[in-house]
């Protein structure tokens, strides 16, 4: 299992990648990789997850900084899958693959070819497949 820690040694705070499981880990800190051996380990317990299923996850899609729109893979009434890259945006001078979080139906695009977006405004919104229970 491997997961990212933020950890306080002495007062100051590292980003940690940790990677192993029973006696045998390693943990990543600032490019170093140190082996550590815990004899008494016990199994890390597994994350609890709230309620009762899968997280419903949202079908908008918006990037995270602002850009300017490279090109749009999709139309309204296109059926996409997860992952699939819907849109092609350039910020801070490199291009990003956006993909569909989710597998539907495309119900809105609202950017084009071109067009410099804010951080954070829905682009595209995608319906998603109503999951069978």
């Amino acid at each position: 299992m491997t997961e990212t820690r933020k950890v306080i040694v002495d007062g100051t705070e590292f980003e940690v990648l940790i990677d192993g499981e029973g006696t045998s880990w390693s943990a990543t800190v600032e490019g170093k990789t140190f082996q550590i051996e815990i004899p008494d380990a016990a199994p890390m317990a597994k994350k609890k997850r709230s309620g009762s299923g899968k997280k419903k996850k949202s079908g908008t899609v918006s990037a995270n900084i602002p850009g300017k729109v490279v090109t749009v893979e999709v139309n309204v009434g296109d059926e996409v899958v997860e992952g699939q890259v819907i849109l092609i945006l350039e910020a801070m001078k490199m291009q990003n693959e956006i993909q569909a979080p989710v597998s539907g139906t495309v119900v809105t695009v609202s950017c084009e070819e071109g067009q410099a977006i804010e951080a954070n405004i829905p682009l595209v919104v995608i319906e998603p497949i109503p999951e069978v229970e």
